[in-house]
């Protein structure tokens, strides 16, 4: 009769390295995409140092204060909280925003609208009077990363950004604040406001640039996403109707009447999403299609479009 398999016991002392061995372990049998990289990022959280430095401290012990603390975070991520959340903070182009719960988690693909952007400011520099600032208006702002990553690669830019949510624009106030750097220096302001943005417009400010990342996941997908997404991450920046484009109904319009002539919109869309967008711009006269800008992994994601003049539109 055999025996049975002896436990494996725990180390007498938790070291740097016994410790990130057996989280990666662990967060392996959760299914957890990155096991070594999330184990890495929450110990140089808790221990306050940068992960390279892990390395080179390897055989140092933890003491019981810094292993609670440890254990709680892999406890979180094993349930699928998502690893931004836990760190407080999200890495978005060159910067380091804070964000949490009730905040849209900056993802890379939407870096595609900021190159996007920048290119569209640059053709729109002309538009304005020598010295007066381009005006941006950017719809769903979530924690303030399209219009900081706008300041930090160019200057004189009069930013308006909105969220209907007030838990997004706490973030998005934090993150404006803690880098003011890149405004008032570089001749830039970010203005925030709670709601739709809708009613922001009128006859007398017509911005230059409308963006906007908006909700685009169908309903009944919504629920097929990652547990980190769809148990986690806010509903409301994510939730686009029945087919994803609601929102996207509802923008086209408004830019087509309220864009400055010449002026310029930006849109993020999803996987399989092109057709559609492509057939909502054309319905709209005053709007011409600039491109369908792809990310880096060769998906269609953002529309570009350009509101044509009244007179360009006539001789047509």
């Amino acid at each position: 009769m055999s025996r049975p398999a002896t436990p494996v016991q725990p180390p007498a002392v938790w070291t740097i390295r016994s410790l990130l061995s057996w989280s990666e372990g662990y967060f392996r049998d959760k299914g957890i995409d990155t096991p070594r990289l999330d184990s890495e990022l929450l110990l140089a959280h808790v221990l306050r140092c940068e992960r390279i430095e892990l390395y080179l401290q390897f055989d140092r012990p933890l003491d019981n204060t810094e292993l609670a603390a440890y254990r709680e975070l892999v406890r979180a991520r094993a349930g699928r909280r998502p690893l931004a959340y836990l760190l407080g903070q999200a890495g978005f182009w060159n910067l380091k925003l804070s964000v949490g719960p009730g905040c849209l988690i900056p993802r890379a693909d939407t870096e595609a609208l900021v190159e996007t952007a920048l290119e569209a400011l640059d053709a729109l520099r002309g538009h304005c009077e020598a010295g007066q600032p381009l005006r941006l208006l950017e719809f769903g702002t979530g924690s303030g990363a399209i219009p900081l990553a706008l300041c930090a690669e160019r200057e004189n830019l009069l930013c308006v950004a909105c969220d209907i949510s007030g838990e997004a624009l706490g973030f998005a106030r934090a993150n404006r604040d803690s880098h003011a750097q890149l405004l008032a220096p570089r001749q830039n302001a970010l203005h925030l406001f709670r709601g739709d943005g809708f009613d922001a417009l009128s006859p007398h400010w017509r911005p230059h640039l409308i963006l906007a990342n908006p909700p685009y996941i169908p309903s009944a997908e919504l629920s097929t996403l990652e547990p980190e997404v769809s148990r986690e991450e806010p509903a409301s920046a994510l939730d686009g109707g029945a087919d994803g484009l609601v929102i996207y109904r509802k923008l086209l319009p408004l830019a087509a009447r309220a864009l400055e002539p010449g002026g310029r919109l930006l849109l993020e869309f999803g996987m399989g999403q092109g057709g559609a967008l492509r057939e909502l711009a054309a319905a709209q006269p005053a709007l011409e299609l600039v491109e369908i800008r792809k990310d880096l992994a060769g998906r269609e994601r953002v529309l570009h479009a350009v509101r044509v003049p009244a007179d360009a539109r006539e001789r047509d």
